[in-house]
Protein backbone atom coordinates (compact mmCIF):
# COMPACT_ATOMS: atom_id res chain seq x y z
CA UNK A 1 0.00 0.00 0.00
CA UNK A 2 1.55 3.29 -1.09
CA UNK A 3 2.03 6.54 1.24
CA UNK A 4 -0.31 8.23 -0.86
CA UNK A 5 -3.46 5.06 -0.44
CA UNK A 6 -2.08 5.52 3.57
CA UNK A 7 -3.05 9.06 3.81
CA UNK A 8 -5.77 8.85 1.59
CA UNK A 9 -6.98 6.03 4.17
CA UNK A 10 -6.55 9.20 7.16
CA UNK A 11 -8.35 11.44 5.22
CA UNK A 12 -11.85 8.95 5.31
CA UNK A 13 -11.20 7.99 8.90
CA UNK A 14 -10.69 11.55 10.55
CA UNK A 15 -13.59 13.00 8.37
CA UNK A 16 -15.65 9.98 9.27
CA UNK A 17 -14.72 10.79 13.21
CA UNK A 18 -15.21 14.43 12.54
CA UNK A 19 -18.85 13.02 11.73
CA UNK A 20 -19.25 10.78 14.40
CA UNK A 21 -17.79 13.46 17.36
CA UNK A 22 -21.21 14.79 18.67
CA UNK A 23 -22.32 11.09 19.22
CA UNK A 24 -18.69 10.46 20.36
CA UNK A 25 -18.82 13.09 22.92
CA UNK A 26 -22.60 12.39 23.61
CA UNK A 27 -21.68 8.90 24.55
CA UNK A 28 -18.51 9.73 26.67
CA UNK A 29 -20.75 12.25 28.48
CA UNK A 30 -23.61 9.85 29.34
CA UNK A 31 -21.53 5.86 29.15
CA UNK A 32 -18.15 7.04 29.96
CA UNK A 33 -17.11 5.35 26.98
CA UNK A 34 -13.89 7.18 24.72
CA UNK A 35 -12.73 8.74 27.95
CA UNK A 36 -9.50 6.90 27.63
CA UNK A 37 -6.05 6.01 25.70
CA UNK A 38 -6.02 9.41 23.68
CA UNK A 39 -2.51 9.03 23.36
CA UNK A 40 -2.03 5.30 22.58
CA UNK A 41 -5.82 5.29 20.29
CA UNK A 42 -3.98 8.73 18.37
CA UNK A 43 -0.83 9.03 18.76
CA UNK A 44 0.42 5.34 19.08
CA UNK A 45 1.84 6.36 22.57
CA UNK A 46 1.44 2.39 23.93
CA UNK A 47 3.74 1.27 26.38
CA UNK A 48 7.19 0.66 24.98
CA UNK A 49 8.41 -2.84 25.38
CA UNK A 50 11.92 -3.47 27.14
CA UNK A 51 14.13 -6.22 26.48
CA UNK A 52 14.99 -8.02 23.35
CA UNK A 53 12.31 -11.23 24.35
CA UNK A 54 10.36 -12.45 20.92
CA UNK A 55 7.20 -11.07 21.02
CA UNK A 56 3.26 -11.77 19.70
CA UNK A 57 0.78 -8.99 20.14
CA UNK A 58 -2.20 -10.30 20.20
CA UNK A 59 -5.11 -7.89 19.57
CA UNK A 60 -8.79 -8.36 20.55
CA UNK A 61 -11.69 -5.68 20.20
CA UNK A 62 -13.84 -6.45 23.09
CA UNK A 63 -15.20 -8.12 25.73
CA UNK A 64 -16.21 -11.30 23.58
CA UNK A 65 -12.53 -11.27 21.86
CA UNK A 66 -10.84 -10.94 25.02
CA UNK A 67 -12.33 -13.88 26.40
CA UNK A 68 -11.62 -15.97 23.27
CA UNK A 69 -7.94 -15.10 23.79
CA UNK A 70 -7.96 -16.78 26.93
CA UNK A 71 -6.57 -20.31 25.37
CA UNK A 72 -4.20 -19.12 22.78
CA UNK A 73 -1.84 -17.23 25.80
CA UNK A 74 -1.90 -20.71 27.97
CA UNK A 75 -1.57 -22.65 25.01
CA UNK A 76 1.78 -19.99 24.12
CA UNK A 77 2.80 -19.71 27.48
CA UNK A 78 3.22 -23.83 28.05
CA UNK A 79 4.98 -24.36 24.41
CA UNK A 80 7.32 -21.16 23.95
CA UNK A 81 7.18 -19.42 27.24
CA UNK A 82 10.27 -17.63 26.13
CA UNK A 83 7.52 -15.41 24.14
CA UNK A 84 6.65 -12.25 25.55
CA UNK A 85 3.10 -11.82 24.98
CA UNK A 86 0.88 -8.45 25.07
CA UNK A 87 -2.45 -7.80 24.53
CA UNK A 88 -4.36 -5.06 22.83
CA UNK A 89 -8.52 -4.44 22.71
CA UNK A 90 -10.48 -1.37 20.79
CA UNK A 91 -13.51 -0.86 24.13
CA UNK A 92 -13.37 0.29 27.50
CA UNK A 93 -15.24 -3.06 28.53
CA UNK A 94 -12.13 -5.22 26.57
CA UNK A 95 -10.17 -3.20 28.11
CA UNK A 96 -10.70 -3.54 31.36
CA UNK A 97 -11.61 -7.36 31.47
CA UNK A 98 -8.25 -8.04 29.59
CA UNK A 99 -6.79 -6.19 32.64
CA UNK A 100 -8.15 -7.96 35.38
CA UNK A 101 -8.23 -11.61 33.14
CA UNK A 102 -4.25 -10.82 31.93
CA UNK A 103 -2.67 -8.94 34.47
CA UNK A 104 0.43 -10.78 34.17
CA UNK A 105 0.63 -9.34 30.20
CA UNK A 106 0.91 -5.61 29.04
CA UNK A 107 -2.75 -4.69 27.86
CA UNK A 108 -3.05 -1.57 25.99
CA UNK A 109 -5.42 0.28 24.14
CA UNK A 110 -4.90 -0.58 20.45
CA UNK A 111 -4.23 2.53 18.05
CA UNK A 112 -6.77 3.75 15.42
CA UNK A 113 -5.73 2.44 11.85
CA UNK A 114 -4.21 5.98 11.59
CA UNK A 115 -0.70 6.01 9.82
CA UNK A 116 1.25 8.33 12.47
CA UNK A 117 -0.46 5.91 15.48
CA UNK A 118 0.16 2.42 14.05
CA UNK A 119 3.75 2.73 12.74
CA UNK A 120 4.62 4.61 16.35
CA UNK A 121 2.59 1.75 18.47
CA UNK A 122 4.59 -0.85 16.40
CA UNK A 123 8.05 0.76 16.77
CA UNK A 124 6.91 1.45 20.40
CA UNK A 125 6.11 -2.90 20.43
CA UNK A 126 8.08 -4.16 18.02
CA UNK A 127 6.73 -7.70 17.78
CA UNK A 128 7.85 -10.36 15.86
CA UNK A 129 4.27 -11.57 15.62
CA UNK A 130 0.71 -9.47 15.19
CA UNK A 131 -2.36 -11.59 15.74
CA UNK A 132 -5.97 -10.14 15.05
CA UNK A 133 -8.35 -12.10 16.63
CA UNK A 134 -11.42 -13.46 14.28
CA UNK A 135 -11.95 -10.32 11.23
CA UNK A 136 -10.11 -7.23 11.76
CA UNK A 137 -8.43 -6.10 8.51
CA UNK A 138 -7.55 -2.46 9.54
CA UNK A 139 -5.20 -1.58 6.07
CA UNK A 140 -2.62 0.99 8.05
CA UNK A 141 -2.10 -1.47 10.85
CA UNK A 142 -1.00 -4.68 8.34
CA UNK A 143 0.97 -2.23 6.45
CA UNK A 144 2.57 -1.15 8.99
CA UNK A 145 3.56 -4.37 10.52
CA UNK A 146 4.29 -5.52 7.26
CA UNK A 147 6.94 -2.95 6.54
CA UNK A 148 8.72 -3.28 9.99
CA UNK A 149 9.09 -7.14 8.78
CA UNK A 150 6.62 -8.33 11.63
CA UNK A 151 4.33 -11.60 10.33
CA UNK A 152 0.48 -10.74 10.51
CA UNK A 153 -2.20 -13.91 11.47
CA UNK A 154 -5.57 -14.24 12.01
CA UNK A 155 -7.31 -16.57 14.01
CA UNK A 156 -10.72 -18.09 14.39
CA UNK A 157 -11.02 -15.82 11.42
CA UNK A 158 -14.71 -15.40 10.67
CA UNK A 159 -16.73 -13.91 8.00
CA UNK A 160 -20.57 -13.58 8.33
CA UNK A 161 -23.13 -13.79 5.44
CA UNK A 162 -23.40 -9.59 5.62
CA UNK A 163 -19.54 -9.06 5.99
CA UNK A 164 -18.95 -11.49 3.43
CA UNK A 165 -21.25 -9.90 0.71
CA UNK A 166 -19.54 -5.85 1.91
CA UNK A 167 -16.03 -7.42 1.64
CA UNK A 168 -16.74 -9.36 -1.80
CA UNK A 169 -18.53 -6.21 -2.97
CA UNK A 170 -15.33 -4.39 -1.92
CA UNK A 171 -12.76 -7.28 -3.33
CA UNK A 172 -10.30 -4.66 -5.32
CA UNK A 173 -9.83 -2.83 -2.09
CA UNK A 174 -9.73 -5.92 0.32
CA UNK A 175 -8.24 -8.44 -1.47
CA UNK A 176 -4.30 -6.55 -1.39
CA UNK A 177 -5.00 -6.02 2.31
CA UNK A 178 -6.41 -9.87 2.42
CA UNK A 179 -2.96 -10.87 0.60
CA UNK A 180 -0.54 -9.66 3.17
CA UNK A 181 -1.28 -11.60 5.70
CA UNK A 182 0.61 -14.70 6.29
CA UNK A 183 -2.10 -17.00 7.51
CA UNK A 184 -5.62 -16.80 7.91
CA UNK A 185 -6.67 -19.54 10.37
CA UNK A 186 -10.71 -19.95 9.35
CA UNK A 187 -13.51 -21.91 11.60
CA UNK A 188 -14.63 -24.25 9.09
CA UNK A 189 -14.64 -24.78 5.37
CA UNK A 190 -17.17 -22.61 3.95
CA UNK A 191 -15.56 -19.43 6.08
CA UNK A 192 -11.75 -20.19 5.01
CA UNK A 193 -13.38 -20.24 0.70
CA UNK A 194 -15.35 -16.90 1.44
CA UNK A 195 -11.40 -15.67 2.52
CA UNK A 196 -10.19 -16.70 -0.87
CA UNK A 197 -12.67 -15.39 -2.73
CA UNK A 198 -12.48 -12.21 -1.45
CA UNK A 199 -8.78 -12.58 -2.63
CA UNK A 200 -7.24 -14.13 0.05
CA UNK A 201 -4.00 -16.70 -1.20
CA UNK A 202 -5.29 -19.93 -1.00
CA UNK A 203 -2.19 -21.42 0.80
CA UNK A 204 -2.30 -18.81 3.48
CA UNK A 205 -5.66 -20.43 4.59
CA UNK A 206 -6.19 -22.99 6.45
CA UNK A 207 -9.23 -24.22 8.42
CA UNK A 208 -8.37 -25.24 12.04
CA UNK A 209 -11.90 -24.94 13.92
CA UNK A 210 -13.40 -22.93 16.27
CA UNK A 211 -11.65 -21.47 19.40
CA UNK A 212 -14.35 -20.60 21.28
CA UNK A 213 -15.36 -24.79 21.70
CA UNK A 214 -11.90 -24.64 23.47
CA UNK A 215 -12.51 -21.88 25.48
CA UNK A 216 -15.70 -23.36 26.99
CA UNK A 217 -15.63 -24.12 30.41
CA UNK A 218 -17.26 -28.13 30.92
CA UNK A 219 -16.96 -28.08 34.62
CA UNK A 220 -19.44 -26.66 36.99
CA UNK A 221 -17.49 -27.24 40.26
CA UNK A 222 -14.83 -24.41 39.08
CA UNK A 223 -13.87 -22.07 41.50
CA UNK A 224 -15.59 -19.47 39.83
CA UNK A 225 -19.20 -20.76 39.40
CA UNK A 226 -18.75 -21.86 43.08
CA UNK A 227 -17.68 -18.46 44.59
CA UNK A 228 -20.77 -17.12 42.25
CA UNK A 229 -23.53 -19.29 43.73
CA UNK A 230 -22.47 -18.87 46.79
CA UNK A 231 -22.75 -14.96 46.92
CA UNK A 232 -26.30 -15.06 45.00
CA UNK A 233 -27.26 -17.36 47.43
CA UNK A 234 -28.09 -20.72 45.55
CA UNK A 235 -29.13 -23.39 47.13
CA UNK A 236 -28.39 -27.14 46.23
CA UNK A 237 -31.89 -27.57 45.07
CA UNK A 238 -32.45 -24.04 43.21
CA UNK A 239 -33.22 -24.37 39.44
CA UNK A 240 -31.87 -21.30 37.43
CA UNK A 241 -32.45 -20.07 34.58
CA UNK A 242 -30.42 -17.31 32.86
CA UNK A 243 -31.10 -15.29 30.14
CA UNK A 244 -27.33 -14.21 29.10
CA UNK A 245 -26.21 -11.63 26.60
CA UNK A 246 -29.36 -10.37 26.43
CA UNK A 247 -30.59 -7.07 24.67
CA UNK A 248 -34.13 -5.45 23.97
CA UNK A 249 -36.87 -7.01 24.47
CA UNK A 250 -35.20 -10.37 25.77
CA UNK A 251 -35.00 -9.53 29.14
CA UNK A 252 -38.72 -8.55 29.39
CA UNK A 253 -39.50 -11.85 27.88
CA UNK A 254 -37.43 -13.99 30.35
CA UNK A 255 -38.90 -11.76 33.15
CA UNK A 256 -42.32 -12.60 32.08
CA UNK A 257 -41.55 -16.52 32.13
CA UNK A 258 -40.02 -16.31 35.40
CA UNK A 259 -43.30 -14.41 36.38
CA UNK A 260 -45.49 -16.87 35.27
CA UNK A 261 -43.51 -20.18 36.19
CA UNK A 262 -42.04 -18.82 39.89
CA UNK A 263 -45.49 -19.89 41.96
CA UNK A 264 -45.44 -23.49 41.51
CA UNK A 265 -41.42 -23.67 40.94
CA UNK A 266 -40.51 -22.35 44.28
CA UNK A 267 -37.18 -22.57 43.58
CA UNK A 268 -36.95 -21.14 40.68
CA UNK A 269 -34.71 -18.57 39.98
CA UNK A 270 -33.59 -15.68 37.44
CA UNK A 271 -30.45 -14.57 36.56
CA UNK A 272 -30.57 -11.51 33.58
CA UNK A 273 -27.07 -10.83 31.78
CA UNK A 274 -27.44 -7.74 29.84
CA UNK A 275 -25.01 -7.42 26.82
CA UNK A 276 -24.03 -4.36 26.78
CA UNK A 277 -23.28 -2.60 30.34
CA UNK A 278 -24.88 0.84 29.34
CA UNK A 279 -28.51 -0.95 29.32
CA UNK A 280 -27.69 -1.94 33.58
CA UNK A 281 -30.08 0.72 34.59
CA UNK A 282 -32.92 0.37 32.22
CA UNK A 283 -32.83 -3.49 33.59
CA UNK A 284 -33.10 -2.06 36.92
CA UNK A 285 -35.92 -0.36 36.05
CA UNK A 286 -37.85 -2.60 34.27
CA UNK A 287 -37.30 -5.11 37.89
CA UNK A 288 -38.38 -1.82 39.68
CA UNK A 289 -41.48 -1.90 37.74
CA UNK A 290 -42.06 -5.39 37.56
CA UNK A 291 -42.63 -5.66 41.41
CA UNK A 292 -40.36 -8.56 42.06
CA UNK A 293 -37.79 -8.91 44.49
CA UNK A 294 -34.59 -8.64 42.46
CA UNK A 295 -30.82 -7.78 43.49
CA UNK A 296 -28.01 -6.62 41.75
CA UNK A 297 -24.84 -8.76 41.37
CA UNK A 298 -22.56 -5.67 42.32
CA UNK A 299 -24.51 -5.70 45.56
CA UNK A 300 -22.92 -9.22 46.57
CA UNK A 301 -20.67 -9.18 49.43
CA UNK A 302 -18.37 -12.34 50.37
CA UNK A 303 -20.02 -11.62 53.94
CA UNK A 304 -23.30 -12.26 52.72
CA UNK A 305 -22.91 -15.36 51.12
CA UNK A 306 -20.68 -16.82 54.18
CA UNK A 307 -23.62 -16.06 56.39
CA UNK A 308 -26.36 -17.21 53.71
CA UNK A 309 -24.36 -20.53 53.39
CA UNK A 310 -25.09 -21.49 57.08
CA UNK A 311 -28.79 -22.72 56.62
CA UNK A 312 -30.34 -23.61 53.26
CA UNK A 313 -33.66 -22.06 54.18
CA UNK A 314 -32.47 -19.07 55.58
CA UNK A 315 -30.68 -18.53 52.18
CA UNK A 316 -33.59 -19.37 50.56
CA UNK A 317 -35.74 -16.78 52.12
CA UNK A 318 -33.47 -13.58 52.45
CA UNK A 319 -32.21 -14.19 48.92
CA UNK A 320 -34.09 -12.54 46.02
CA UNK A 321 -35.17 -14.66 43.18
CA UNK A 322 -34.41 -12.48 40.69
CA UNK A 323 -30.71 -11.12 39.75
CA UNK A 324 -29.75 -8.64 37.67
CA UNK A 325 -25.58 -9.38 36.67
CA UNK A 326 -24.28 -5.52 36.59
CA UNK A 327 -20.88 -6.62 36.07
CA UNK A 328 -18.43 -7.33 32.91
CA UNK A 329 -16.59 -10.74 32.19
CA UNK A 330 -18.39 -12.97 34.48
CA UNK A 331 -21.00 -14.54 31.88
CA UNK A 332 -19.10 -17.49 31.52
CA UNK A 333 -19.04 -18.47 34.85
CA UNK A 334 -22.37 -17.49 35.31
CA UNK A 335 -23.61 -20.50 33.05
CA UNK A 336 -22.06 -22.64 35.27
CA UNK A 337 -25.04 -22.32 37.64
CA UNK A 338 -27.59 -22.45 35.31
CA UNK A 339 -29.96 -25.06 34.99
CA UNK A 340 -31.89 -23.82 31.93
CA UNK A 341 -30.64 -21.32 29.53
CA UNK A 342 -31.41 -18.66 26.65
CA UNK A 343 -28.66 -16.97 24.60
CA UNK A 344 -29.40 -13.66 24.32
CA UNK A 345 -29.10 -10.98 20.84
CA UNK A 346 -31.15 -13.73 18.99
CA UNK A 347 -34.66 -12.27 19.05
CA UNK A 348 -33.74 -8.99 17.06
CA UNK A 349 -30.81 -8.18 14.40
CA UNK A 350 -27.45 -8.38 15.98
CA UNK A 351 -27.55 -12.30 14.91
CA UNK A 352 -26.66 -13.92 18.36
CA UNK A 353 -24.10 -14.70 21.33
CA UNK A 354 -21.84 -17.29 21.75
CA UNK A 355 -24.17 -20.56 22.96
CA UNK A 356 -21.20 -22.66 23.10
CA UNK A 357 -20.84 -21.62 26.97
CA UNK A 358 -24.25 -22.80 28.41
CA UNK A 359 -23.73 -25.87 25.99
CA UNK A 360 -20.32 -27.01 27.13
CA UNK A 361 -21.57 -27.08 31.30
CA UNK A 362 -24.59 -28.96 29.56
CA UNK A 363 -27.25 -26.61 30.01
CA UNK A 364 -30.48 -26.69 28.65
CA UNK A 365 -30.35 -23.96 26.05
CA UNK A 366 -32.55 -22.31 24.10
CA UNK A 367 -32.31 -19.44 21.61
CA UNK A 368 -34.15 -17.40 19.22
CA UNK A 369 -34.09 -17.97 15.68
CA UNK A 370 -31.84 -14.81 14.25
CA UNK A 371 -28.03 -16.74 14.49
CA UNK A 372 -26.21 -15.62 11.39
CA UNK A 373 -23.24 -14.69 13.34
CA UNK A 374 -22.95 -17.97 14.32
CA UNK A 375 -24.73 -20.52 11.60
CA UNK A 376 -22.21 -23.17 12.02
CA UNK A 377 -22.13 -23.70 15.63
CA UNK A 378 -25.56 -23.65 15.46
CA UNK A 379 -26.13 -26.26 12.87
CA UNK A 380 -23.87 -28.54 14.56
CA UNK A 381 -25.99 -28.19 17.92
CA UNK A 382 -29.24 -28.62 15.85
CA UNK A 383 -27.82 -31.65 14.12
CA UNK A 384 -26.53 -33.30 17.75
CA UNK A 385 -30.17 -32.60 19.11
CA UNK A 386 -28.55 -30.36 21.73
CA UNK A 387 -30.31 -26.89 21.72
CA UNK A 388 -33.60 -25.56 20.28
CA UNK A 389 -34.69 -22.82 18.66
CA UNK A 390 -37.89 -20.29 20.42
CA UNK A 391 -39.18 -18.39 17.91
CA UNK A 392 -41.33 -16.16 20.50
CA UNK A 393 -42.07 -15.01 23.88
CA UNK A 394 -44.50 -17.74 23.82
CA UNK A 395 -42.09 -20.61 23.03
CA UNK A 396 -39.66 -19.18 25.48
CA UNK A 397 -42.32 -19.83 28.46
CA UNK A 398 -43.17 -23.45 26.89
CA UNK A 399 -39.55 -24.05 26.86
CA UNK A 400 -38.64 -23.16 30.23
CA UNK A 401 -42.01 -25.00 31.64
CA UNK A 402 -41.08 -28.00 29.99
CA UNK A 403 -38.10 -27.77 31.13
CA UNK A 404 -39.30 -27.65 34.71
CA UNK A 405 -42.18 -30.44 34.01
CA UNK A 406 -39.54 -32.93 32.70
CA UNK A 407 -35.87 -32.37 33.99
CA UNK A 408 -34.92 -35.49 32.86
CA UNK A 409 -35.23 -34.38 28.88
CA UNK A 410 -34.09 -31.19 30.22
CA UNK A 411 -30.98 -32.85 31.06
CA UNK A 412 -30.05 -35.02 28.05
CA UNK A 413 -30.62 -31.82 25.99
CA UNK A 414 -27.84 -30.43 28.27
CA UNK A 415 -25.80 -33.67 28.16
CA UNK A 416 -25.87 -33.77 24.21
CA UNK A 417 -24.73 -30.43 24.02
CA UNK A 418 -21.60 -30.78 26.09
CA UNK A 419 -21.01 -34.29 24.20
CA UNK A 420 -20.48 -32.00 21.08
CA UNK A 421 -17.86 -29.70 22.84
CA UNK A 422 -15.91 -32.14 24.37
CA UNK A 423 -15.64 -33.73 20.81
CA UNK A 424 -15.18 -30.67 18.82
CA UNK A 425 -11.85 -28.96 20.76
CA UNK A 426 -8.16 -28.90 19.84
CA UNK A 427 -9.07 -25.48 17.88
CA UNK A 428 -6.16 -24.08 20.11
CA UNK A 429 -3.66 -26.10 19.66
CA UNK A 430 -3.81 -26.75 16.53
CA UNK A 431 -3.53 -22.64 16.00
CA UNK A 432 -0.45 -22.39 17.88
CA UNK A 433 1.59 -24.59 16.17
CA UNK A 434 0.71 -22.65 12.96
CA UNK A 435 1.39 -19.08 15.12
CA UNK A 436 4.69 -20.53 16.63
CA UNK A 437 5.52 -21.96 12.99
CA UNK A 438 5.58 -18.69 11.57
CA UNK A 439 7.35 -16.73 13.78
CA UNK A 440 10.32 -19.30 13.19
CA UNK A 441 9.70 -19.41 8.98
CA UNK A 442 9.02 -16.02 8.41
CA UNK A 443 7.78 -17.27 5.14
CA UNK A 444 4.07 -17.73 5.98
CA UNK A 445 2.64 -21.25 6.32
CA UNK A 446 2.65 -24.57 4.55
CA UNK A 447 0.66 -25.15 1.12
CA UNK A 448 -2.09 -26.79 3.06
CA UNK A 449 -6.09 -25.68 3.20
CA UNK A 450 -6.26 -28.12 6.02
CA UNK A 451 -4.57 -27.91 9.74
CA UNK A 452 -7.08 -30.53 11.43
Amino acid sequence: MSILKAWLLNGVYLTLMLIASPWIVWSALKHGKYREGFGEKLLGFVPRRAGSRPCVWLHAVSVGEVNLLETTLSEFGRRSPEVELVISTTTKAGYDLACRKYANHTVFYCPLDLSWAVHTAMRRVRPNLLVLAELELWPNLIQAAKQSGVSVAIVNGRMSDKSFRGYHRLKRLVGPVLRQLDLIAAQNEEIAERFCRCGAEPARVVTTGSLKFDGAQTDRGNAKTHELSRLAGFEDEAIVFLAGSTQEPEEAYSLETFQTLAEKYTRLRLVLVPRHPQRFEEVARLLDASGVNWQRRSELTSERSSENTNSREATHRRSPRVLLVDTIGELGAWWGAATIGFVGGTFGSRGGQNMLEPAAYGVATCFGPNTWNFRDIVAQLQAANGVEVVRDRSELLRFVREALENPKSAQQLGRRARDLVLSQQGATERTVELLVSLMDLKTGVANTRHAA
